[in-house]
């Protein structure tokens, strides 16, 4: 599975919303997303929010979230940028908690990700059978 797939990555006014495919084996909650970066052509973004359905939520506020990032579904990551609707590099950095997996003797496992992608804003694909996290 390719997390960040041709259509990820798209314009809205004032920003962008960059679709993210979940980069593991088996559906994890929400709850469990942490450390969530993003850069777009090397700078890091500020003051990223997550789509869930009709909310925006602060990605720290995920750990209060009792929903499931499934695996076909994608995480919708919104922030403010100046994007021109053209190839941009784009880099995700974020952890994962795995409830049914231990690193210790009473600590979940928790697996930091690194997901990096030449992306054009905008460009539109055949549809898939993705849906956005709600």
């Amino acid at each position: 599975m390719q997390a960040l797939r041709e259509d990820a990555l798209s314009t809205t006014a004032g920003g962008f919303e960059l679709r993210v495919g979940l980069p593991w084996i088996r559906s994890l909650p929400l709850s469990g997303v942490s450390d969530l970066r993003v850069h777009l052509d090397g700078e890091i973004v500020g003051a990223l929010l997550i789509l869930l359905g009709q909310r925006r939520v602060q990605p720290t506020a995920l750990v209060g979230e009792r929903g499931w990032w499934y695996l076909q579904d994608r995480l919708v990551v919104t922030g403010k940028a100046d994007l021109s609707p053209s190839r941009h590099h784009v880099t995700v950095d974020f952890s994962v908690l795995v409830p049914y997996l231990r690193s210790g003797p009473d600590t979940p496992l928790v697996i930091p990700l690194h997901l990096e992608a030449d992306l054009e804003a905008d460009r539109r694909v055949s549809p898939s059978v993705a849906r956005d996290v709600a």
